[in-house]
């Protein structure tokens, strides 16, 4: 890290820009800002599940993937510097296939909840998937990695899984959508 932040204001944002990790400057609703902040929405909501009592596993994994996602939008603030590698998405496939191996198969789909850490890592799924859509609408206007695209597809993927297994860990069955339910809104 080259410069460290030692007074937090700076009043060069105030006319609506902001400055990249390479000087430009750019408006605070480009893109690249979109991306960069949905990003650093999801770090911030896998950090608030990680306020939760997790076990060893879990905690570890989230941690992990706070610092992998800090250096995805480390990548996104620097136009063409790279930070996600193969050995990133690589990893969320291992804790992917290693958690969903002792899930019972799904046969519906599942509301969001559950547990407290459930309820909390669905938001943060929610929020990945949105970061996904935010960079992907910066790949068509600008290069970017396809890893950044493919990381967050992964994350999203284990975010559900890792809801289902916050569930069993605290002894709560998902809550299944029912097609089949009476009352509720109808149209």
């Amino acid at each position: 890290m080259g410069n460290r932040l030692s007074k937090i204001y700076t009043r060069t944002g105030d006319a609506g820009t902001t400055g990249l990790g390479d000087g430009t400057r750019v408006p605070k609703q480009s893109p690249r800002i979109e991306a960069i902040g949905a990003v650093d929405e999801l770090n911030s909501h896998v950090g608030v599940l990680l306020a939760e009592p997790l076990d060893d596993e879990l905690r570890a994994l989230l941690t992990s993937t706070q610092h992998d996602l800090f250096d995805l939008g480390g990548e996104l603030s620097i136009p063409g510097y790279t930070a996600i590698r193969d050995e990133h998405v690589t990893q969320l496939e291992t804790a992917l296939d290693h958690h969903n191996d002792d899930l019972a198969p799904l046969k519906e789909f599942i509301l969001p909840g559950g547990s407290r850490a459930a309820a909390l890592c669905h938001v943060a799924r929610a929020v990945c998937r949105r970061a996904e859509r935010r960079v992907v609408a910066l790949s068509q206007a600008e290069t970017v990695s396809p890893l950044c695209q493919r990381y967050l597809n992964r994350l999203s993927d284990l975010l559900f899984v890792l809801c289902r297994v916050c569930n069993r860990r605290a002894g709560v069955s998902d809550a299944y959508w029912r097609k089949d339910r009476t009352g509720g809104a109808s149209g």
